[in-house]
């Protein structure tokens, strides 16, 4: 189960894919926007067009490459709730992180102990990355390493200092190797756990023995506490790099593809009386409030709004035009 199919998620599900898992579940919220194509490796300009679902353009890259594997794509948020239906349903050998935010890695890590999951964690930012393989019970998580999530400001971002491609494939092909590995071989994973780091412009590479330095006052592996797990889903969020708030209308527990489709069916007409360029197609709804600004609503109840970072503005938009 990858998380996130961006500039990491492309190259992690490109490998895997030639490599021959059985089966790879795809989540991501987004669709394919003109300043993926940089680094995001399984997209192209029709995509940015045809505002493509992530997910959806890359199952169908990927089942062009080896139709052995089975691709399921789900357009959708990763938060407290939904985390754990997906992995229900999905049952995955092995959870990927390849996403771009502090708080959905940490929720990763808190799922990957609970359930006992096996963790592939991946970052980069700017010219460097780092990757880190946690096997529950055995090896250190997310949380003996980094106790504590970064202050906002704290670290640099994709905002702040961009993201180098080809830093995003070797980090990308690092996980890949990780995940083929822990598939492989378990065992030989466990007994030598490291977190490897890269700074790609001064040609750094290290890894970090981290055999032993499981910390029993660990709040998630050592005292079972899920912090990030029992939380509520947030309901508007800055994304890293795309002048982009989203917002969560509503969480549901169970959906399918018709309840979902109906979702959109209600916003529809509400959305051509009020605003212009209304665009639908079986993911989401995209239109334009003003020159500077668009909305997007997909079908899993959320909203996002471009052309802004203030998360007020943005819920001030939705309440206006959706309620």
């Amino acid at each position: 189960m990858l998380v996130g199919v961006g500039a990491l998620g492309c190259t992690v599900a490109d490998q895997l894919t030639r490599a021959g898992v059985g089966q790879l579940t795809l989540i991501d919220r987004d669709v394919v926007d003109a300043t993926n194509l940089q680094r995001q490796t399984l997209f192209n300009e029709s995509d940015v067009s045809a505002n493509v679902a992530k997910v959806s353009a890359a199952a169908r890259y990927l089942g062009a490459v080896n139709a052995d594997v089975r691709i399921d794509a789900v357009v959708g948020d990763v938060d407290s709730v939904s985390v754990m239906r997906m992995l229900r349903a999905y049952r995955p050998t092995v959870l990927i992180d390849s996403t771009d935010n502090v708080a959905t890695r940490y929720l990763l890590n808190d799922v990957s102990v609970r359930e006992n999951v096996p963790l592939i964690y991946g970052a980069c930012v700017g010219v460097e990355g780092r990757v880190m393989g946690i096997i529950p019970n055995n090896t250190p998580c997310l949380r003996c390493v980094f106790p504590n999530p970064p202050a906002p400001g704290e670290l640099p971002t994709c905002d702040t200092a961009g993201v180098l491609g080809p830093v995003a494939a070797i980090v990308g092909a690092m996980q890949a190797t990780e995940a083929i590995r822990v598939i492989i071989d378990p065992e030989s994973a466990a007994l030598s756990p490291a977190l490897m780091t890269i700074d790609a412009w001064q040609r750094r590479y290290r890894t970090l023995d981290l055999t032993g330095q499981r910390d029993p006052t660990c709040v998630a592996c050592g005292l079972r506490r899920f912090d990030f797990l029992d939380a509520r889903a947030a309901s508007g969020v800055t994304l890293c790099g795309r002048n982009t708030v989203q917002i969560r209308l509503h969480t549901r527990q169970n959906s399918d593809d018709a309840t979902e489709q109906s979702f959109l069916d209600s916003m529809e007409p509400r959305l051509r009386d009020a605003l212009h360029d209304v665009v639908r197609n079986a993911y989401l709804i995209r239109c334009r409030v003003d020159e500077a600004t668009e909305l997007t609503i997909f079908r899993d109840g959320r909203a996002m709004v471009h052309g802004t970072s203030d998360v007020a503005r943005a819920r001030a938009i939705v309440a206006r035009y959706l309620g």
